[in-house]
């Protein structure tokens, strides 16, 4: 489900301690949809064909000078011309000084001027990483995250069957834990995922018979983190004995989450069964294939060579 209502531009003013110049009256209503930004060179000479009004607008040194260099009507009508389209508000840079053309414009087209003490390029970038973020696509799943040696672990199964039991122990054993029972997941690229967890919930453990636990009181603030990428999903099932297990892992399952294919095992579990390790191992064997290397595929391969070469000498 995408975040298709944007964020509050005030959000955004906030995170990056930008200051306000002119706050337009709808201020606290204007919402950032797309997560791009444009520097409105060719705009301030006339041309304004592809001009996207839904992008916030950003100035430099470049923009600036060559406004300065005008005269007092033409800056009047290039500023007019420009804040005529309503975009979201116009960023400048570098603590460049406003100048009461941009003001009065601003004012008569009702639209927010921003100021920043960083560089443009600074700037940009800042704004444009926040935003990718904060307009990623997003959805949440029932399930555990934890970070196992460096790789997400979202752990998936039905109720009751020991995700936060399994969480715990990878606790004790130095792992984070990200979120439990709920995981808010960002598609933050076309091919990555990244999970945290709501606000309400967070650092949180529910664990029956006992109740909840604060882990970041308890295991202490190294124990936890606010956000980490998925890397594998572990889904896990009690044993079943009809079912027919993958026993040397050359099948590969995937879960599709947000139009991300992410590396998926099916764990079974009977008591007895020490979960935590299975899944340190499973994290770790994860981490081997995204460095391409296959345990499964060289030891059928060396099953298949073994067979070659017995046959060969009968």
């Amino acid at each position: 489900m995408s975040n298709r209502n944007g964020i509050a531009l005030k959000e955004l003013v906030e995170h990056m301690h930008l200051q306000i110049a002119y706050e337009s009256k709808d201020y606290e209503q204007v919402r950032l949809t797309v997560n791009h930004l444009s520097r409105p060179g060719l705009q301030l000479v006339g041309y304004m064909e592809h001009f996207e009004p839904l992008r916030m607008q950003v100035m430099g040194n470049a923009e600036v000078s060559y406004l300065t260099g005008l005269a007092r009507e033409q800056r009047l009508a290039c500023y007019d011309r420009i804040f005529a389209y309503k975009f979201p508000a116009l960023l400048v840079a570098r603590g460049l000084p406003i100048d009461e053309e941009c003001l009065q414009m601003a004012e008569k087209h009702d639209v927010t001027v921003l100021s920043s003490q960083e560089p443009t390029g600074v700037v940009i970038n800042g704004v444009v990483d926040y935003l990718q973020v904060a307009l990623a696509p997003s959805i949440t799943r029932h399930g555990v995250l934890m970070e196992v040696y460096g790789e997400g672990l979202l752990l998936i199964g039905e109720s009751g069957i020991g995700k936060s039991e399994a969480a715990v122990e990878l606790l004790k054993r130095g792992h984070r834990l990200i979120a439990d029972d709920a995981v808010d997941i960002r598609k933050v690229s076309e091919n990555s995922l990244v999970g945290t967890a709501p606000e309400l919930i967070r650092n949180y453990v529910e664990l029956r018979g006992i109740g909840i636990i604060n882990v970041a009181k308890l295991f202490g603030m190294g124990a936890v983190r606010a956000e980490n990428s998925i890397d594998l999903v572990v889904n896990i099932v009690p044993w079943n004995t009809q079912e027919v297990y993958d026993r040397v892992g050359l099948e590969e399952q995937h879960m599709e989450i947000l139009g991300v294919n992410v590396p998926m095992n099916t764990i079974p579990i009977t008591p007895g069964r020490n979960l935590a390790v299975i899944l340190e191992v499973a994290a770790m064997n994860n981490r081997q294939r995204k460095m391409g290397y296959n345990p499964a595929l060289e030891f059928t391969q060396q099953i298949d060579r073994h067979f070659e070469q017995t046959v060969g000498k009968k």
